[in-house]
Formats: C-alpha cells, structure tokens, sequence
C-alpha cells in the first residue's frame, strides 16, 4: 500500500513538473507583456509587473500590422484545415476498412514522411511552386501547408477511423442502407471527434508556421503573423522586448480560444453505448 501511494505521489510530482515546465515561458511572457520598459531593463527581474501598463500593446500595433499579418495567418490556416480534412477523411476511411498490403504500405510511409526535416523538402516545394506560378501567393502557401499536414491529419484520421465499430455498418447493411448512406448516416457522425481534433492540429500547424511563410512570401502586405513577429528584431539582433512579447501573446490566443471552444468535441465519448456487447 505505502509503495502504491509512493507511486501515485511521483506521478503527481512529475505531472506537476512537467506542467510547470509548459506553463514558465507563457506566464513569462505574459508578465513582460505588461512591464514597462524600466522594469525591462531592470536587474532584478520579477514575476509580477509593479507598474502594469498597455503601452507595449499599443507600441505593436503602431509599429507592426498586427491585424492584416494575423488576417493572413487566419485564411491560411483555416484554408489548410479545411482542405486537409476534406482530402484525408475518405483516404483515411479507405486505408483503415481495406487491409491491403498497399494501404499497409501507405500507412507507413505516412509514419516516416513525419521525419523529414522542413529543409528537406523546401528546395523541392519551391520548384514546383515556382512552375506553379505561385511563389509570393496565398494560395501556393497554403497548398504547401497542406502537403505538410495532411501525412499526420491521415494517420490520425486511420486511427479513429479503426475506432468505430464495423457491426454498426454491418447492421445498417443488413437494414438496407446502401454504402454511401452508411457512410452518410452511420460513419460519418462517429468521426466527428476525430475530424475536429484533425482539424485543429492543421489550423495550429499553420498559425504557428514560420519558415516556409519565410521562405515563399516575399511582398509584406502578403507576410504572415509568425513572420511579422520577427519585425521587432533589430538588424543587429537586439529584440524590442515589450511590444515583442505583447504580439506574440496575442498570437498565441487564437490557438487557445480555437481548443477551448472544441475541446468538449474532442474529448466526448461519442462511442459510449453505440455497440451492445
């Protein structure tokens, strides 16, 4: 028994650790948000602003365009989101109901495409945009989003795909329905879990994107957030702290505010009495 409780309290430690160590760079950077720039430069750093002001936030967006930057990363992310469920759900389904030595074979290369590095693969990217015509576009930076996330929105998508049980389409084959109608009717609603979990990963992959925005995006009016932040960086490499830290809190809300709106989605259990043992 004392060894049980000994183990529980080390897991609650190590758990509290570890939210600690996720937790002190975002506290961090919200305290620096609202210091003014004599505590900045202070020696004795704390963790609570003694003077809280906004003149940070104001600075930012007098000094960047914040809103149209944060407006680009927005149609990017979203048209990635979309585009890359709507491309992985039917490959998904396919590949998970159709043991095959090809889907097999699928599977895997989608494991591995994940370690290809970003400097791996932007040469190739950036010939084919440019035969493309759509080097400095939108629309090219976010096709290239959607190569990148689509190899993990499928294996996620496989995964809860293989969650759903086959008696359920198997009974409604064996009431009538037809395979579309299953699909339709049955399949598609058990997966919305794991849709809207897929589809959050793409829309944070690509709001938080900096180096292909970098590499492919050239006109400023056209620079995503990410890529703006980096503005407030002089040519010899000192930041402009305060209003840096402001905008890159505000950038981080949106991926906080998107999860906290659909994380019931996600975590629900859609499967909870839908097969009877």
């Amino acid at each position: 028994m004392r060894t049980r409780k000994g183990v529980r309290a080390g897991q609650y430690l190590a758990l509290l650790g570890y939210l600690v160590f996720l937790g002190f760079p975002f506290l961090w950077l919200i305290s620096t948000a609202f210091k003014p720039a004599r505590e900045l430069a202070g020696l004795h750093p704390t963790w609570i602003p003694r003077h809280p002001t906004l003149a940070n936030f104001r600075q930012a967006f007098d000094e960047q365009p914040l809103v149209h930057a944060a407006l680009n990363s927005l149609l990017a992310a979203l048209g990635a989101a979309v585009i890359a469920v709507l491309i992985a759900t039917p490959m998904a389904y396919v590949m998970a109901r159709r043991r095959t030595a090809l889907a097999k074979a699928a599977t895997g290369w989608v494991v591995v495409s994940q370690a290809f590095p970003f400097v791996l693969v932007i040469i190739p990217l950036f010939l084919i945009l440019k035969n493309l015509h759509l080097i400095d576009s939108r629309a090219g930076l976010v096709m290239v989003y959607v190569v990148w996330a689509l190899p993990f929105a499928l294996w996620m998508l496989v995964g809860h795909v293989r969650a759903v049980p086959t008696e359920l389409e198997e009974a409604a084959a064996v009431d009538g329905a037809g395979r579309m109608r299953t699909l339709v009717s049955v399949t598609a609603p058990l997966l919305v879990p794991g849709i809207v979990a897929t589809a959050l990963f793409a829309f944070v992959s690509a709001w938080n994107e900096f180096f292909f925005a970098l590499v492919l995006l050239k006109t400023p009016q056209k620079q995503t957030l990410p890529v703006v932040l980096t503005h407030f960086i002089g040519a010899e490499g000192v930041a402009d702290l305060g209003p840096l830290a402001a905008a890159s809190f505000l950038a981080t809300l949106p991926s906080l505010v998107v999860f906290a709106v659909i994380q019931k989605r996600i975590t629900g259990g859609m499967f909870a009495g839908a097969v009877k043992s």
